[in-house]
């Protein structure tokens, strides 16, 4: 009885305690095919279609081909399925795949353990044994549960968040670690920027650096700040609170000197304009994003981990109703923020757990990088465009003032001497600053969407006592390989891999594979069953 009483106590102060998933140790089983071309039924595995060819393989190993039409219509039917179940479990939909659990939720099993425990307390020294066993056993039961809840509210989808910055690619580069999402970026958007500015800081729009150490950071572990902090004049008054899904940094919807950007006259049509450091980044949310996606996904991802939405919930039903914070949790406990063209018009307060510096800042912060003095307020000037250069290495911003026009035209070169003309109608000066090399945004050579139609992935889900298959289907050169487990952390990798990876070492699960190819790197969803 000793001995058990121990066994379970171990298992309520073990805080890996967790239960084991539903038995799905069933091995790939060979199906029989009904072919016109073939005598008799084949007996294979489905490995892929492409251009109507039905790839097989037999159990020696062997991979046939066949005409889709060659296959029996109930055969055909049968495929018809498992593509589409194929193509769900390779290009998951943008929900997120990570579902956690209220505060309330927590307080209810802590207040549970306690009671069980001072139960377990009253019965061991009434001296019943039985009782107590079965007590200590719901304990231990009720804590695991507890375990899991909280280990799922930490980690959020890599592949979720990437989602919602894919339609930005290749203009933005995403990449991932266990703690961190990056998103790299030139803070340059696709719209037209400064139009319409009727208070500016005589500052124009450059490409910027956010790349490598200086890459945007999203924590993939959010967790929830006991108080709220609020976005406001008071705080985070310097750089950024969030990222727009095109790589574009969102500021405090106040500048720094506590006034409404907005309401002050100071943004664009797009709710942008540029910093001190000549900068572009927006003050209020991105709204024009959601209808640059085809899905319903985030136009943005706050710097404390949470998503932000447009005017739809992430099931493409209508916004509820909005908390204080500008958001809410949806259905699965998870929470998420919204835009709004009013006022706080997208966070209200960070409900997640961020570092504020003394500065005002969020940390960690990308760093906008001048190149030359920031300017003073220029009355009066209303700017009426912005117009990029052919070569892309400049732009042309024309304002008027007091009835006449003027313009900014700039540029650099590869070699970072940033020239500025002003051009007025009393004559025309010149300022040249050595700056920061320009940079570009790693890309691949291939369209990695077309890259990523032509790597197969297969079985998928798979048995932990069968190989995983990746097969190029356009001979694109395998660096290695990575498997990352469902929080992030790496399990597994490989240098130069041939087709067939082991996954007999990995537990039943969901990993994300990362194959490094010449031309880019794709990812995808792997289940070991």
């Amino acid at each position: 009885m000793k001995n058990l009483i121990s066994i379970l106590v171990l298992l309520l102060v073990t805080p890996s305690f967790a239960f084991a998933h539903g038995d799905h140790d069933k091995p790939v089983k060979q199906k029989s095919w009904t072919i016109s071309t073939e005598k008799r039924p084949v007996e294979a595995t489905f490995l892929l279609s492409k251009n109507d060819t039905i790839y097989l393989e037999n159990a020696g190993g062997k991979v046939l081909q066949f005409p889709l039409m060659s296959f029996s219509e109930q055969d055909q039917q049968w495929i018809k399925g498992k593509i589409a179940q194929i193509e769900q479990l390779n290009h998951p939909k943008a929900t997120p795949a990570v579902p956690s659990s209220s505060e309330e939720t927590g307080w209810v099993l802590w207040v549970g353990l306690a009671f069980f425990s001072f139960a377990s307390w009253f019965l061991w020294k009434r001296k019943r044994p039985i009782a107590l066993t079965a007590m200590l056993l719901f304990s231990a039961v009720l804590f695991g549960f507890k375990n899991e809840i909280e280990r799922r509210m930490l980690g959020t989808d890599p592949l979720f968040v990437n989602s919602a910055f894919e339609p930005f690619k290749p203009k933005v580069a995403t990449h991932w670690d266990n703690t961190w999402f990056y998103v790299e970026s030139k803070g340059i958007p696709d719209h037209e920027m400064m139009t319409g500015i009727i208070k500016w800081q005589q500052q124009v729009p450059i490409p910027q650096c956010y790349l490598g150490s200086n890459a945007w950071q999203i924590p993939l572990n959010p967790e929830l700040a006991a108080v709220p902090v609020p976005v406001n004049d008071q705080h985070f008054l310097r750089g950024a609170v969030a990222i727009a899904a095109n790589g574009v940094p969102i500021f405090n919807p106040h500048t720094n000197t506590g006034v409404d950007a907005f309401l002050d006259g100071q943004l664009d049509a797009f709710g942008g304009h540029s910093g001190r450091a000549d900068d572009y980044h927006y003050h209020t949310a991105p709204l024009h994003l959601d209808a640059q996606t085809t899905d319903i996904l985030p136009i943005a991802f706050a710097l404390d981990g949470f998503a932000v939405y447009g005017n739809q919930e992430p099931d493409g039903s209508p916004m509820l109703p909005l908390d204080d914070n500008h958001g809410h949790f949806d259905a699965a406990g998870v929470y998420h923020y919204h835009g709004t063209p009013e006022a706080p018009y997208m966070i209200g307060a960070m409900v997640g757990k961020v570092t504020e510096d003394a500065t005002l800042q969020i940390i960690p912060q990308a760093k906008a990088t001048p190149v030359r003095p920031s300017l003073t307020p220029l009355n009066g000037a209303v700017i009426t465009d912005c117009t990029p250069k052919a070569g892309g290495n400049g732009y042309t911003l024309t304002y008027t003032r007091n009835g006449q026009t003027y313009q900014v035209d700039y540029s650099w070169t590869p070699g970072g001497v940033y020239t500025y003309q002003f051009i007025s109608p009393t004559g025309t000066t010149t300022e040249t600053y050595n700056g920061f090399l320009p940079c570009e945004v790693p890309t691949a050579v291939e369209d990695l969407a077309v890259l990523n139609n032509n790597v197969l992935v297969s079985p998928n889900p798979v048995s932990g006592s069968t190989s995983l298959k990746i097969i190029s289907l356009n001979d694109a050169s395998m660096m290695g390989v990575k498997i990352f487990d469902a929080n992030g952390r790496l399990v597994f990798q490989q240098e130069n891999p041939g087709e067939t990876l082991e996954t007999g070492n990995l537990a039943r699960g969901v990993y994300f594979l990362k194959i490094m190819l010449k031309q880019g790197e794709i990812s995808r969803k792997i289940i070991v069953q």
